[in-house]
């Protein structure tokens, strides 16, 4: 079919005008997708949405990996209906508060303690500053094979969008190399006595952690008199229900959760251990660390729908479901390109349940033009996405669509790795990273 996109470019047009950055989340602003299909979302039901234009897409990456059940789920949507209907928010907790800690903590029964926010640099943010109040450390030391933790400072200080951050925030925050334990040593001994807690996600991009690694760097860190935060964002729910840190059989003393959480809903989690968690409360004889007060933290709809999530993700093997989607998927992306023999070019990497694709040059280097060029063909063939992230409501009908987009895009791709220059059919300007010093 043909698409046209005039309505999505006007609405980009004005959201440009009237919100920085045209969108509320960097990564869906308008610099991230090909220019003369920008895509303004109307609804979404499944794996599939509909921009402003009535064009329908299979979409991948929902909501930036949370909508883990696809969109409008119906008993997600029931429950936070159900507590609508019971009133949002009062002047002291609610029952729901109570089922959904007990749930979540029934859920991930590697931790004691648990305390909900609404996004996840919030919990990640109130993690490293409890390790700084039980530890009297100031140092925070990121794993800089990551690419995200928080959007406050002690974190964008460390990427190239650090305006506005002071320097003596910037020297709070030291990193180490994912999977290498004896640069992690390196950093203790460079930093003796001053490093708080160390935080990372419990796997890099595609690569799992090497055998015996987790528990090393916990057992390492606490030699050190360090604590360990691991980032579940990404990671929890989609890896297994419990984190990823559960199937690797290690216990960290902080972790925090969100995104699939809430299947869209906005709910996070910081949880961790009793004796680190009271030092926000009221049992502790301690200093008082101010942690999560916020307005909406009990807020209800989050809570029911992390509730509901919860329940769906036990009854469904949701974590076995979208590794076995994710497979099929790969295998069917993977035989396109093969066929093509672009497999040198374009590339399907990650766990199952989490895959991303790589767009190279001709020489074989990751290449924003390319990556360009590759999703305005999807685009243009009824697949929306910056990366392959499933969800379980995907079916095999979209896979083959999925794999049918990857065909009619790689003879253009092809075309322009003849010439070397893609720049004929980005469409506009070529899709940049979001970490950037200038716009």
């Amino acid at each position: 079919m043909t698409r046209t996109f005039q309505g999505s470019i006007a609405a980009a047009q004005r959201l440009a005008h009237l919100v920085p950055g045209g969108a509320h989340t960097y990564a869906k602003g308008p610099d991230q997708y090909p220019a003369d299909c920008p895509l303004v979302i109307e609804r979404g039901r499944g794996a599939h949405v509909w921009d402003v234009d009535g064009n329908e897409y299979v979409e991948y990456g929902a909501g930036l990996r949370s909508v883990i059940l696809g969109h409008a789920h119906p008993r997600v949507d029931e429950a936070v209906s159900a507590a609508l209907r019971q009133g949002l928010n009062f002047v002291r907790p609610s029952r729901l508060e109570l089922a959904a800690a007990e749930d979540f903590l029934a859920a991930v029964p590697t931790m004691e303690m648990v305390k909900f926010a609404k996004n996840g640099s919030d919990v990640t943010t109130a993690a490293a500053k409890l390790a700084r109040a039980a530890t009297g450390r100031d140092l925070v030391a990121i794993c800089r094979d990551q690419p995200f933790f928080s959007t406050d400072d002690w974190f964008i200080g460390t990427t190239p969008m650090a305006a506005g951050v002071p320097e003596s925030t910037r020297e709070l925050t030291v990193s180490f190399p994912y999977g290498d334990l004896e640069s992690l040593r390196a950093m203790f001994a460079r930093y003796r006595d001053r490093v708080a807690a160390i935080l990372l996600e419990v796997e890099a991009g595609a690569s799992t952690a090497p055998p015996g690694y987790l528990q090393s760097l916990i057992d390492l860190a606490h030699e050190h008199g360090t604590l360990v935060i691991f980032d579940e964002m990404i990671t929890g729910l989609r890896w297994a229900l419990g984190g990823a840190h559960s199937l690797h059989g290690v216990v960290p003393d902080l972790c925090t959760f969100g995104k699939a959480l809430g299947n869209g809903y906005s709910v996070s989690a910081l949880a961790g251990r009793r004796e680190i968690m009271e030092l926000g409360g009221l049992n502790t004889d301690a200093d008082r660390v101010f942690l999560l007060s916020t307005t909406h933290g009990g807020e209800s709809t989050g809570l029911a729908a992390m509730r509901a999530t919860l329940q769906v993700h036990r009854e469904e093997e949701v974590a076995a479901r979208l590794m076995a989607i994710g497979g099929r998927l790969r295998a069917a992306v993977e035989e396109v390109v093969a066929e093509a023999g672009l497999s040198d070019y374009v590339q399907v990497r990650g766990r199952d349940c989490n895959l991303v694709y790589v767009t190279l040059d001709g020489q074989g280097q990751p290449s924003q033009p390319f990556r360009t060029l590759f999703m305005r063909q999807f685009i243009h063939h009824g697949v929306v996405g910056p990366s392959f992230v499933v969800n379980t409501a995907l079916t095999d009908a979209d896979i083959e669509a999925t794999a049918a987009a990857v065909r009619a895009a790689l003879p253009v791709y092809a075309a322009a790795l003849e010439t070397g220059d893609p720049t004929p059919y980005l469409g506009g300007a070529s899709v940049k990273p979001v970490f950037r010093a200038k716009a």
